[in-house]
């Protein structure tokens, strides 16, 4: 008995967006998580377990093509990063000043955590 299996070529399953980002088809998980992912040594199963969007093949798959492509994929990533900060420059200019904000928040976060613990939450 033998068994034929199928050898055909699968296609990457990114989608590339208007704007020029890549996502994994049928999610919003963007390449660059993907890639993040795997270099801080995640496996494929620890990738999917982080996103319940994605496929255990899908994963791998762009993991092979990150490998076969690493240059490229690496410098898309790199543009990505810089897009990042060029929008997160912006927004921040766009906000008031806010003296004491953060320490304010995390006044209030460690009010909730203490309320929680004395309710054994």
């Amino acid at each position: 008995m033998s068994v034929n299996l199928s050898l055909e070529p699968r296609p990457v399953p990114l989608t590339r967006l208007d704007n020029g980002v890549y996502r994994v088809t049928d999610s919003r998980i963007p390449l660059e998580r993907i890639v993040e992912h795997y270099q801080a040594g995640e496996t494929p199963e620890q990738i999917v377990d982080a996103y319940d969007t994605l496929r255990l093949a899908d994963v791998y798959t762009i993991i092979g093509y990150y490998l076969e492509h690493r240059e490229a994929v690496e410098e898309y990533v790199r543009e990505q990063e810089v897009e990042g900060d060029k929008m997160q420059r912006m927004i921040e200019a766009a906000q008031p000043a806010r003296p004491g904000f953060k320490e304010e928040l995390l006044r209030r976060k460690a009010l909730m955590e203490k309320r929680n613990a004395e309710a054994g939450h």
